[in-house]
């Protein structure tokens, strides 16, 4: 969430920023006003105190004097005013919970270069990557490919676990495995520190790095458990320091992070999105960054290359949109997305589909973690988070299975993954 300080400071540039969104920007003098209340009754609490206190020192006075009588009822006065104070206390932390409740549903201030829009049909096209594959023979969707070559099992998983879960078989499997190594070799030669995270977080953790309106839709909750399933590493990673003050040569902090991730994925039902494209479980490498506020675009625009040489390494073609205020998420400033061409989509005419998302969600995140970094001048200020998916394996090994396929139905593998394929170039008929 945003710190309430910079909002009694910028209310004007949240409100701006609020509207843009298409988000009704009388909220921010509904937050406001609930700080004023909240502040009016941490003044009263500071009263009361103080009123203890004062009393406190008249008691033992009265007893030093021997005044028993006024001793007596100044305690009296005293079990009074705490039953005042801890009526005090819950309606400060009522004021409190409700303000913070509010300030939630605010988003971060959006990035000057965020485009406005409805939804995703207006996210804006920056670049182009890479040349679509030309094909002179009718192609096979990954679907198709994966059970021709007995690399999928989507029946029997959907027996035992239902829609939307998977068996990898045979090369597939080593091609998760590879995709997940070819990650995380880059990311190691670029100074990132890799993070093998749990898989669940209490809701304490995981509040940070989601929005609360999206549990219900997109996290598994474990029953009768303060836990959740993680939706990506991100979560984990941006959890690592919360609570903490760091210091400000530990910054930046590059890590990566590798993991199963598990989303309950509501929604889209055609043929587009089954198979392995979208599903509850599949396994990712992820970067994350704390940095100072000052790095934190420069940073995005690194973590933006990092994915995208990855997809270029690969052969994978693939276009970079920015992301529109309809689409965008509260907690980011500024997302990019990487969507790679998928031959086999929109009926095996292709189309661009989403593989990576690159978000700098600023101090949204810090705020709510409370993670702060202290400055040479001897202030704390909230560290900048950003994130980016480097390779999400089951969407990219359906980029493969449909850009490598041959006339003779056999895959070939990239280049850049055989040494991880042992001895694997070709994807054949059993």
């Amino acid at each position: 969430m945003l710190d309430i300080k910079f909002v009694r400071e910028h209310k004007d540039v949240i409100t701006a920023s609020e509207t843009k969104r298409g988000h009704d920007p009388k909220i921010v003098n509904t937050i406001i006003s609930l700080d004023e209340t909240w502040k009016k009754e941490v003044k009263t609490m500071q009263e009361l105190n103080h009123t203890r206190n004062v009393v406190s020192e008249e008691i033992n006075s009265a007893k030093k004097a021997g005044k028993d009588t006024i001793a007596q009822k100044k305690i009296t006065e005293m079990r009074k005013i705490i039953d005042t104070i801890k009526q005090q206390e819950d309606k400060t932390d009522t004021a409190l919970k409700k303000r913070d409740e509010m300030l939630k549903s605010i988003g971060n201030v959006l990035h000057e270069s965020v485009p406005k829009g409805k939804d995703d049909s207006e996210n804006v096209e920056l670049k182009k990557v890479g040349k679509l594959p030309v094909f002179e023979f009718p192609i096979k969707d990954h679907i198709e490919l994966g059970l021709d070559l007995d690399l999928i099992d989507i029946d029997t998983a959907a027996k035992t676990s239902g829609a939307r879960f998977y068996y990898l078989k045979n090369e597939a499997v080593l091609l998760d495995m590879a995709l997940q190594r070819f990650a995380v070799d880059r990311l190691i030669a670029k100074g990132f520190t890799i993070h093998w995270v749990p898989f669940m977080l209490n809701r304490a953790a995981l509040e940070g790095g989601v929005n609360l309106s999206e549990f219900k839709d997109t996290i598994y909750k474990i029953e009768d458990e303060d836990l959740y399933l993680i939706g990506t590493s991100e979560h984990p990673l941006v959890a690592l320091k919360k609570d903490t003050v760091l210091q400000e040569h530990e910054l930046p902090m590059l890590l990566g992070g590798l993991s199963t991730c598990f989303r309950k994925e509501a929604g889209s039902h055609g043929r587009d999105d089954k198979g392995i494209f979208r599903v509850h479980q599949f396994n990712k490498v992820e970067q994350v960054v704390y940095c100072m506020p000052e790095d934190s675009y420069k940073f995005f625009d690194e973590l933006q290359k990092n994915a995208e040489e990855l997809f270029q390494e690969l052969g994978i073609p693939f276009r970079v949109v920015n992301i529109c205020t309809g689409d965008l998420g509260n907690k980011q400033a500024l997302q990019y997305d990487i969507e790679a061409w998928l031959p086999g989509q929109n009926n095996k005419k292709g189309a661009y589909r989403e593989v990576t998302s690159c978000s700098n969600v600023t101090n949204y995140q810090a705020v709510t973690l409370n993670t702060k970094y202290l400055k040479k001048d001897g202030t704390r200020e909230y560290v900048h988070m950003l994130n980016n998916t480097a390779l999400a394996t089951a969407r990219v090994i359906v980029a493969i299975l449909e850009i490598f396929q041959t006339k003779s139905g056999t895959v070939k593998i990239p280049k850049a993954l055989w040494p991880y394929m042992g001895g694997i170039k070709e994807i054949k008929r059993k």
